[in-house]
C-alpha cells in the first residue's frame, strides 16, 4: 500500500509539473515503487494459494502488467491525443487511487513475517540459482524487449502498415503477452524446468523468423503476435523459480527480479538502437533479441545441469564424537 501511495503521489506530481526538468524529477519518483511494488506482490498471490499453484497464482497477477498493453497503452495514447498528456496521467492517477482502495479492502492481511531479518533476504543472493535466475531474465527478455522497442518503425517502414494501425497492432501484441504470462504460470506449475527451455528457445526462433516476416503484412502482424507471448512466458516461470530458490526469505530476491525485468528492458532498447544506428536496417533488432534469447536459453540450461547437480548430491547427516549421559528423571 505504500508504494502504491508513492506511484500515486510521483504521478500526481507529474500532472502539475511546471517544467520539462521537474517533470523528469517526477517520472522518477513515479517509477521508484515499481519493483517493490510487484515483489511484494508476488509474495502475497504466492501466500494466498496451495502448494502447485503458486506460479499460477503470480501469472495472475502479473496479468494486471499484460492487460495494460492491451486496454491502457490504447486508452492513454487516445486521451491523450484528444486532452493533451496531463489529462492521461490525471487518469492515472485515480487508477491508482483505486488500486490502492482495492488492495486495502480486498487483499487479505498478511501480517508481519516471523523474525524479518535484512541479513536473511541478502542472504538469498548467495545461491547460484538466484543469479542464474536473474542472468535469465535480463538477457532473455532482453531479447524480446530488443524487438519491441523498435517495432514501431518496424510495422510502419517495413511491412507498410499506416501510422494510425500501429495502436492496434501493440493491443495485438498485449494480447500475446496475456496469453504468454498465463501460460508461462500454468506450465510452471507442471514442469518449470522444461517450460522455461521452451519458451526462451521458442523466443529465439520467432525473433529469427521476423527478420524475414517482417516484410509482409499479415507475416508481421502474426509474429508480432507470438514475439508478446513467447518473451512473457518467462516472467512468471522465474518469478516463481527465484521465489522457491531463495527458500524463507523471498520478499527481496522477488523485487531483484522486477530490477532485472527493467535491465533487460535498457539493455534490449540500448542493443537494438545500436544495429539500426549501425546502419544494419530496422529488422536488425530482431537478429539482436535473438541472440539474447539463446544466450537466455544458454544460463537457462545451465541452471538445469546445476540443479540436477545439487538434487543428486546427498544430504550431509552430521555426526557427533560426544556421547550423551542418559537424562536423569
Amino acid at each position: 500500500m505504500a508504494m502504491m501511495g508513492l506511484f500515486i503521489a510521483g504521478n500526481a506530481l507529474f500532472v502539475v509539473a511546471p517544467s520539462h526538468e521537474m517533470g523528469v524529477l517526477f517520472r522518477f519518483v513515479a517509477g521508484l515503487p515499481h519493483g517493490a511494488f510487484f515483489g511484494a506482490g508476488a509474495v502475497v498471490a504466492a501466500s494466498l494459494v496451495g502448494p502447485g499453484q503458486k506460479a499460477r497464482a503470480v501469472a495472475m497477477m502479473f496479468m494486471g502488467l499484460t492487460l495494460a498493453n492491451v486496454v491502457g497503452v490504447p486508452l492513454g495514447t487516445l486521451l491523450g491525443q484528444q486532452f493533451g498528456w496531463r489529462v492521461t496521467f490525471a487518469a492515472v492517477v485515480l487508477i491508482g487511487v483505486g488500486a490502492l482502495l482495492s488492495v486495502a479492502r480486498l487483499i487479505p492481511h498478511q501480517g508481519r513475517p516471523v523474525n524479518p531479518s535484512l541479513r536473511g533476504e541478502v542472504a538469498a543472493f548467495r545461491k547460484p540459482q538466484v543469479w542464474l535466475a536473474l542472468a535469465i531474465v535480463t538477457f532473455g527478455m532482453g531479447g524480446g524487449f530488443a524487438c519491441l522497442s523498435y517495432v514501431t518503425p518496424m510495422m510502419t517502414d517495413v511491412a507498410g502498415f499506416e501510422p494510425a494501425t500501429v495502436t492496434l497492432l501493440l493491443s495485438l501484441a498485449g494480447v500475446g503477452m496475456t496469453l504468454g504470462n498465463y501460460l508461462g504460470g500454468r506450465l510452471a506449475d507442471r514442469s518449470p524446468t522444461p517450460a522455461l527451455i521452451g519458451a526462451l528457445a521458442s523466443l529465439a526462433v520467432v525473433l529469427a523468423a521476423f527478420t524475414v516476416t517482417a516484410g509482409s503484412k499479415l507475416g508481421a502482424t502474426v509474429t508480432i503476435f507470438l514475439v508478446g507471448m513467447t518473451s512473457f512466458m518467462v516472467g512468471p516461470i522465474l518469478q516463481a523459480r527465484v521465489m522457491e530458490k531463495a527458500g524463507g526469505s523471498p520478499s527481496l530476491v522477488s523485487a531483484a527480479i522486477q530490477s532485472a525485468f527493467n535491465i533487460a528492458n535498457s539493455i534490449g532498447a540500448y542493443l537494438g538502437g545500436l544495429v539500426i544506428a549501425g546502419g544494419l536496417g530496422l529488422v536488425a533488432p530482431n537478429w539482436v533479441g535473438a541472440a539474447l534469447a539463446v544466450l537466455g536459453l544458454g544460463l537457462a540450461v545451465v541452471a538445469a545441469v546445476v540443479e540436477r547437480h545439487e538434487r543428486a548430491r546427498p544430504a550431509t547427516i552430521p555426526t557427533t564424537t560426544r556421547t550423551e549421559e542418559p537424562a536423569l528423571v
